[in-house]
């Protein structure tokens, strides 16, 4: 929860608006869960952002590269869920902000739902 606040005080200054925090999805019967760590507005652009953080110098990769394909089919899945909750969805990203001990990276756009 640590990197998740670090995550959204950084993207408030940069100038994102909260929507939602931590979006669930409920697993069922042929389909995945999932969860959006945060929900946020960048002027007109709905953007989903997942947050991953890793002790300073991983030997596995970092946080960006933990969020794997299994990860990011999760969060599409959460965010298709999301946007039929809207009657006129907007323009939306997907984002990534990875932690690595005291460093923070804030890749927009990081992957797409096709």
């Amino acid at each position: 929860m640590a990197a998740e606040d670090r995550a959204l005080a950084h993207l408030q200054a940069q100038g994102l608006r909260l929507i939602e925090r931590n979006y669930r999805v409920a697993r069922g019967p042929g389909r995945p869960g999932g969860e959006i760590d945060l929900v946020m507005a960048d002027g007109a652009t709905l953007v989903f952002i997942e947050v991953r953080s890793r002790r300073a110098n991983s030997a596995h990769g970092g946080a960006a590269a933990s969020v794997g394909a299994s990860k990011r089919a999760k969060i599409i899945h959460a965010a298709r869920h999301y946007l039929l909750r809207l009657p006129d969805p907007p323009p939306c990203r997907f984002d990534l902000v990875a932690i690595d001990g005291q460093d923070l990276n804030w890749m927009q756009a990081a992957f797409d739902a096709g």
